[in-house]
């Protein structure tokens, strides 16, 4: 299409781009499958040795020191509230950046597994249905059909609370 034609459709004719598709790191918890976009991951690393803090909930396992800078580290497993289970030869940490209060912040993820790395289209992403009243999940940011196969894909700056992370910001300060 040249520009003349383009601007010559009507606008719901244009395509748009989903602000979604790109690559995804796929893991799992438990039998599940979910993505994070490749551009927020830093680093995968085996589980190393955690500093436990005390006042914190469970799911925030505590801190681990990453080249010198002090990271928060959350048990997806626990935060998901699925069956808490023993870390095994896959269980890695996936070291992820996010904004907090428009500055960047590391903090690591505890996985069952790292799974492969997926160039997903718009059209393999449909949004997340509604679970009725009382289902809050905001986290989600679609739902991918992919080979056969469901992948939930988050957003990884809603999986925690701002709270939960001003809480962590303030715990490795």
């Amino acid at each position: 299409m040249t520009a003349q034609t383009i601007a010559k459709l009507p606008s719901a004719a244009i395509p748009q781009s989903d602000p979604r598709a790109g690559k995804y790191l796929t893991f799992k918890l438990g039998k599940e499958e979910f993505g994070i976009q490749v551009l927020r991951v830093k680093e995968i690393m085996g589980v190393q040795d955690i500093t436990a803090v005390p006042g914190t909930p469970p799911h925030l396992k505590g801190v681990l020191n990453l080249r010198g800078k002090i990271i928060p580290v959350v048990d997806l497993r626990l935060k998901f509230a699925f069956p808490d289970a023993p870390f095994t030869e896959t269980t890695c940490i996936i070291v992820v950046q996010v904004m907090q209060d428009s500055e960047p912040a590391m903090i690591g993820l505890i996985v069952d597994g790292v799974c492969e790395v997926l160039n997903l289209a718009a059209s393999d992403i449909e949004d997340a249905p509604d679970f009725g009243e009382g289902v809050d999940t905001p986290f989600v940011l679609g739902i991918a059909m992919y080979k056969g196969g469901v992948k939930i894909l988050l957003r990884i700056e809603d999986v925690l609370t701002l709270q939960e992370l001003r809480g962590l910001t303030s715990l490795v300060q």
